[in-house]
């Protein structure tokens, strides 16, 4: 073999690495850069880009900007503080809520049990004589049956008395 037929099968193999490369790092043309020369340049004008951008803006809330990581840990403790609005460190996650709910609910069955047991006027309800007696005296009231016939014509007994 001729060193001209070596030399050739040498540019031939170190122009498919060249192809690999371009393949694999992609072609420069494909840059969205201005500057499409090299990637160095490329990655230069990106720094200048990056370096002249100004997208932190503590002052006003756009689409374009961003607030420092020091206004969103602010607002963050915030809003924090105005879902527990002061609560004990206790009942500060709703974790706690939740194993105090699930844990102690005898206050809250209590509670409960007192309301199911009150006087409802926004709903008729089916009271025992007893539990009826007991209401009647908490607010003072008679019992219709100590009242008697609501529906006598007491116009007609005066009258039936006047003869």
């Amino acid at each position: 073999m001729s060193l001209a037929t070596r030399i050739e099968s040498l540019v031939i193999r170190v122009a498919q690495e060249f192809n690999d490369v371009r393949a694999s790092a992609g072609n420069l043309a494909n840059l969205t850069t201005t500057d499409k020369s090299s990637l160095v340049a490329a990655v230069n004008e990106l720094k200048a880009a990056v370096v002249s951008a100004s997208a932190i803006d503590d002052q006003n809330v756009t689409s374009s900007s961003t607030y420092s990581s020091s206004k969103i840990v602010t607002l963050l403790d915030a809003l924090k503080g105005e879902i527990l609005g002061g609560a004990d460190a206790a009942y500060d996650t709703l974790l706690e809520i939740q194993q105090l709910l699930q844990n102690g609910t005898s206050g809250l069955e209590a509670l409960l049990a007192a309301i199911n047991n009150r006087v409802r006027f926004d709903a008729a309800q089916t009271l025992t004589a007893a539990e009826q007696a007991q209401a009647c005296s908490n607010m003072g009231a008679v019992a219709a049956a100590d009242i008697g016939d609501t529906d006598s014509d007491f116009v007609a007994v005066f009258e039936a008395a006047l003869v």
